[in-house]
């Protein structure tokens, strides 16, 4: 079974994440954080992903530590839960619409790491959640997951819907980079032995 727990803690926050990749996309998400909790149910449930996340950090200076770890965090988790990726389709794409919004993901799992974020948000804030740390999330999962990542938003107006739209995109991707290869289920799926 492709699991995997992993805590993290420092100064600034304290999270533990439980992830079975092998799931049905239940989640239990409780940063702190009202939006982005709400984001990371949609990443849950569009990626089949079962997770339970819990965050505690330092929300009376701002919510940036606590979503860029819980992304470290989670990245640590995905990368552990998938071992050295035998049988899995490693790539993924995804072209989501939620009304005004219409957002592509594009995914590798191949260990190395690296963002593309063409995404425009045009609000300051969703609610009291700072717009910017969408892509901060991003940054620090793609690293700590070893996933090359590109999501690029094609239209929209509204923040949240650009904003949910860029995590269930990349949810659907994944979920298709996870599933295992009926055809090489035994096999990296590299030709050089090793992902």
């Amino acid at each position: 079974m492709r699991t995997a727990t992993i805590t993290r803690t420092t100064s600034e926050t304290d999270i533990s994440v439980e992830l079975n990749l092998d799931g049905s996309g239940s989640y239990d998400n409780q940063t702190g954080v009202g939006f982005f909790d709400h984001m990371l149910d949609q990443l849950a449930r569009h990626a089949f992903i079962d997770m339970t996340v819990r965050a505690t950090g330092d929300l009376h200076i701002d919510d940036h530590h606590t979503v860029e770890d819980t992304g470290i965090a989670l990245g640590q988790a995905l990368a552990q839960a998938l071992g050295d990726k035998r049988g899995i389709k490693r790539y993924g794409s995804c072209l989501l619409p939620m009304d005004d919004a219409l957002v592509r993901c594009a995914l590798d799992l191949s260990a190395r790491p690296y963002l593309v974020w063409n995404v425009d948000l045009p609000t300051a804030k969703i609610g009291t959640f700072d717009t910017e740390l969408v892509r901060e999330f991003f940054q620090a999962f793609s690293t700590h997951g070893g996933i090359t990542l590109h999501v690029d938003q094609l239209h929209g107006l509204n923040s949240h819907h650009i904003a949910e739209a860029a995590f269930k995109s990349v949810a659907r991707a994944l979920r298709e980079a996870l599933e295992v290869d009926p055809r090489k289920a035994d096999a990296i799926p590299s030709t050089k032995g090793a992902l």
